[in-house]
């Protein structure tokens, strides 16, 4: 486990920070050398591939023996100055394979372009859909809901009609009524002053 711990350490630094820095300092000199330009961008173009593949290889060959180890020592010898292995793997392995096969490649991604556009606007389109009728679904069972409160409220309640037979008493009635609370005869003589 630590020692898993430590070789991925050591292959986010030596495989993927030193180089980064390396690169970064080749960018920023005043007289950029070309060639040393195109080995690091090789160099990404072949740690990109190697990531892009380890993804699914590593459950086949991450088994080995020293495998971790074995990919550190790779990555170091992609950029050690004395063996600059980028341009060897580059050079021998990449770049016929790539040449040949490049009408092929340009082609199926321009395929899987089209069939990711084809599938996001299939999929767009069923989802706005099915969102347009939840929602719909959503506004009617709410509108159901507040006629069945409404409903509800009325029939518990009769309607407030204005009675006509009742006699509201004046102000000067309720002053000198003697049921009425001592509070309300206290505040209307307050008032009144």
């Amino acid at each position: 486990m630590l020692g898993d711990f430590i070789i991925r350490l050591l292959v986010l630094i030596l495989g993927y920070t030193y180089p980064a820095f390396e690169c970064f300092k080749t960018v920023e000199k005043n007289k950029v050398d070309i060639e040393e330009l195109r080995f690091w961008c090789q160099y990404w173009i072949l740690l990109a591939l190697i990531s892009s593949f380890e993804r699914v290889g590593d459950i086949f060959i991450s088994w080995l023996p020293l495998y971790g180890e074995m990919k550190v020592v790779f990555f170091v010898y992609l950029w050690y100055p004395k063996t600059k292995g980028t341009r060897y793997v580059y050079e021998t392995l990449l770049k016929p394979y790539i040449a040949q096969h490049e009408t092929e490649i340009d082609r199926k991604i321009m395929e899987l372009r089209a069939r990711a556009w084809d599938f996001f606007i299939f999929y767009f389109h069923n989802f706005s859909q099915a969102g347009q009728s939840t929602l719909i679904q959503a506004f009617q069972y709410v509108l159901a809901q507040s006629f069945r409160f409404s409903a509800a409220a009325a029939a518990n309640q009769p309607p407030m009609e204005p009675n006509l037979n009742v006699k509201t008493p004046s102000p000067v009635e309720t002053e000198s009524d003697p049921h009425s609370p001592p509070a309300s005869r206290l505040s209307r003589n307050i008032q009144r002053r």
